[in-house]
């Protein structure tokens, strides 16, 4: 999309919130039992407009090529760090495939109402280019290259490193830092330029992850807990923060949208906590915990005690509001970070998830809530599984959720989306005072597709949106 007749983007944050509303998602799905199926996952173009008469629907499916992909996290080939360049063009997504090491490479330039798929880059050159497995994180570079985060080694040992693909050919070029300059373990990542930085985060091992959670490969150090500083011009590790107890499985990770800011927050797992990173006036960066979620004690579920599990956080474009999902207490917060020290709670909604009252699990001790919360219905329906992937308008006001994690987590945690499909979801937002309300009107069934329910799990529009563009 270009603004001013400039390249892909918007020149500021704030001048991005004023970009047109949403009309179409692209969502990624995920077949449960692909291998079983020979059913391939695919890219799901939905229909957002209100005005449409295909409003909520699928109006479009891109099918991958082979089967057990597990696209999870997708990115673009340019975004607004290419704004200053009118040669670039926003019309290509890239679909890293989890479990497969397969990348794809999708033209939603020439028809964004039907994609078509432009390039498949094989597991063996991720293998012996980048001498790496599990591709995660899209961002594409202000230089027009893309790079993508992984996770592992071919044989799926934990290793945190960076392949760079041609931004117009789209081939492995190698990796971002050298071989031996790599992290224990990986998988999101941020980077501001202006103060010269990158920052990544760290899931797992794909040997542990893949086969599902499981605590003996908690105790084991199969996942992380620390945070991995990187000079971004020498691309190399400059400092390691460990986390500890209170930071395992340290996720998704967002600096504020301002290209002038030293600071950010990421959301760990398993902990339930939510720190906040920032650079110390002697160019160190340091943490606080600033956001808490307390586990509950509970009865017929996995363990006796249930965390929260903040699986995704996001930022509105003006720096105002975080907002992060709890995938098992069903919970989705907003609070206002206009004091980014001390962020406050103003809004919040039930989901799903597994606490919800008249269920399975019993909640023996709740250091927040007095009674169970009740499973919400729209158009009749129960909300299956609980909030995970959030995507947030370009203008703050309306919040979309979906319910799948991992497919192999889905299993353990949701089974009902598993069977019965996930769903998505519109939160419409209170951007005055704060507060969420679950819209009605909105909903899009993935347990109604003709091939069978599948699993929908990130979200992107066409013209960018606040998890994926960063300005320089």
């Amino acid at each position: 999309m270009a603004n001013c007749g400039k390249g892909p983007g918007y020149k500021s944050p704030l001048a991005a919130m004023e970009g047109p509303r949403e009309k179409i998602l692209y969502v990624v799905c995920i077949q449960p039992d692909s291998f079983r199926s020979g059913k391939t996952d695919y890219l799901a173009t939905v229909d957002v407009d209100p005005d449409s008469s295909t409003y909520c629907k699928v109006i479009s499916k891109l099918h991958m090529t082979h089967v057990g992909d597990e696209l999870h996290h997708t990115g673009w080939n340019a975004c607004s760090s290419c704004h200053y360049d009118p040669t670039k063009s926003r019309d290509r997504l890239i679909l890293p495939g989890l479990n497969s090491d397969r990348i794809y490479v999708v033209d939603v330039g020439t028809d964004p109402k039907d994609p078509e798929l432009f390039k498949v880059i094989e597991p063996m050159e991720v293998h012996t280019k980048g001498r790496t497995c599990a591709p995660h994180t899209v961002h594409c570079l202000a230089s027009g290259e893309v790079m993508i985060s992984c996770m592992g080694d071919p044989e799926g040992n934990a290793k945190g490193s960076f392949i760079l693909l041609h931004g117009e050919e789209f081939f492995v070029k190698g990796t971002w830092q050298q071989e031996e300059n790599c992290a224990e373990f990986g998988y999101d990542y941020w980077y501001q330029p202006r103060h010269n930085v990158m920052i990544s985060s760290a899931w797992g091992a794909p040997n542990a992850f893949k086969k599902g959670f499981h605590l003996e490969d908690v105790a084991r150090g199969d996942y992380g807990t620390c945070l991995t500083v990187w000079d971004w011009k020498e691309r190399k590790q400059i400092q390691k923060i460990d986390l500890g107890t209170e930071g395992m499985m340290p996720l998704e990770i967002r600096f504020l949208h301002n290209p002038d800011a030293s600071e950010g927050f990421v959301g760990c797992a398993l902990s339930g906590n939510v720190f906040r990173f920032f650079k110390n006036e002697d160019e160190l960066w340091n943490v606080e915990k600033v956001i808490h979620v307390p586990s509950k004690t509970v009865e017929n579920w996995l363990l006796p005690s249930m965390p929260g599990l903040i699986t995704d956080i996001l930022l509105s474009l003006d720096d105002r509001f975080l907002y992060f999902s709890n995938w098992t207490h069903g919970d989705i917060r907003q609070y206002d970070i206009t004091c980014t020290e001390n962020p406050k709670l103003v809004g919040q909604i039930f989901l799903g998830g597994s606490i919800s009252k008249n269920e399975k699990v019993v909640v023996t001790d709740d250091q927040e809530l007095k009674e169970q919360p009740l499973r919400p219905r729209i158009k009749g329906k129960p909300v299956r599984g609980g909030p995970q992937m959030l995507q947030l308008s370009l203008d703050g006001k309306r919040l979309y959720v979906t319910s799948s994690l991992f497919s192999a987590w889905d299993k353990q945690f949701h089974p009902d989306i598993v069977k019965n499909g996930s769903m998505i979801l519109q939160i419409d937002v209170d951007t005055e005072k704060g507060g969420l309300t679950l819209n009605p009107d909105f909903l899009v069934d993935f347990g109604e597709e003709p091939d069978g329910p599948v699993l929908a799990h990130e979200m992107r529009y066409p013209g960018g949106d606040c998890s994926s563009d960063i300005w320089i």
